[in-house]
């Protein structure tokens, strides 16, 4: 998630109403979204060789008058995704034909809220997914008790796994399925955590001044790819990759792109390390080659507002607007995945 400055989700929260994002009719929580077209083929003619968009269309819209910024992705098997919504608090399932289902809204912390780092307003952020299908999120409040990791139970009921400290920022959640652990940005802290999948107290993997913030957000999304952890600076406009070394501990940092500012997450396209990143600030998706240029291949011209997460699978690639400082339309996009 990245917010140009922290007023902006204060001012949002305030205008919709807290009461709102709670009790928001669950009809219109849950009713389909109309697949439509977007764009047929990327608008900008500049493109030296590499990965390309095609038939990228809408597969599902969010009620953003209730609080649905999309944030996160986690892909599903069969074509869905589970997204984290802010600051709705919410966690959604969006079906292969787009329909859109609740499955969490996390409750305000006593008193309201208002104590979350930099942002003040509690939010769900990041969004991963087990090999067994187990469904884990984030939340950050700002207090003890409530930010950390938590899992969503069939029953409805949110269970915490990974409570981290009250002064956390969790922004991007990544499951290291090799080293059968959680591994957790946290933005204003400028650190990445770790922590067991079986759950359990959270310690510190890497604190390399390379993810620490500038103003505002420093670490925010984050891939495990190439035998590193690979990270986005969004104040400092960067990506980062973090070596792991044999016993699974951290690296010295090198960064491998810059000029990115306001990014938030990113996936790798699957050509070597070449990525798709999602530009916040500017409502941008570029494509990063290896050697760290970047061109941009959709932006407001193609319906961009606030985009937020990319993931990629095969040939498709899934990108949420969270519409979170420009626009209301809030949204999942699918496209297909030209390799050149």
């Amino acid at each position: 998630m990245f917010l140009h400055q922290p007023t902006v989700l204060r001012r949002r929260a305030a205008t919709l109403g807290l009461a709102a994002l709670l009790t928001a009719a669950p009809a219109a929580l849950t009713t389909p979204a109309p697949a439509s077209a977007l764009a047929s083929t990327p608008t900008h003619p500049r493109y030296a060789a590499g990965t390309r968009l095609s038939d990228v269309r809408v597969l599902a819209r969010f009620d953003r008058a209730a609080g649905q910024a999309a944030e996160s992705i986690a892909l599903e098997p069969g074509g869905g995704a589970v997204i984290g919504m802010i600051p709705g608090r919410q966690v959604v399932r969006v079906a292969r034909d787009g329909a859109v289902q609740v499955l969490v809204t996390m409750p305000l912390p006593p008193g309201g809220g208002g104590t979350t780092p930099v942002i003040g307003d509690p939010v769900v952020t990041g969004v991963a997914r087990s090999d067994s299908g187990a469904v884990y999120f984030l939340y950050s409040s700002g207090q003890g008790g409530l930010t950390g990791i938590w899992q969503v139970r069939h029953s409805g009921a949110p269970q915490l796994v990974v409570p981290l400290p009250a002064d956390t920022m969790p922004n991007a959640l990544v499951i290291d399925g090799e080293r059968d652990r959680f591994l957790v940005t946290d933005s204003t802290g400028g650190r990445i955590w770790q922590a067991p999948l079986r759950g359990g107290e959270a310690t510190v993997w890497s604190a390399d001044p390379v993810l620490a913030p500038g103003a505002f957000f420093g670490a925010n999304g984050m891939k495990i790819h190439d035998g590193a952890v690979w990270a986005s600076n969004s104040d400092h406009g960067t990506i980062v990759r973090i070596p792991v070394t044999k016993g699974g501990g951290s690296g010295r940092a090198e960064v491998r792109a810059t000029g990115l500012q306001g990014i938030d997450d990113f996936d790798f396209t699957g050509r070597g390390t070449e990525i798709l990143a999602a530009i916040n600030q500017s409502s941008k998706l570029v494509r990063v080659a290896a050697d760290g240029t970047h061109e941009t291949l959709l932006d407001a011209q193609d319906g961009m507002q606030g985009t937020t997460a990319v993931a990629v699978r095969g040939h498709r690639a899934y990108v949420t607007n969270g519409a979170n400082l420009v626009g209301n339309d809030s949204n999942l996009l699918l496209a297909k995945l030209q390799r050149r």
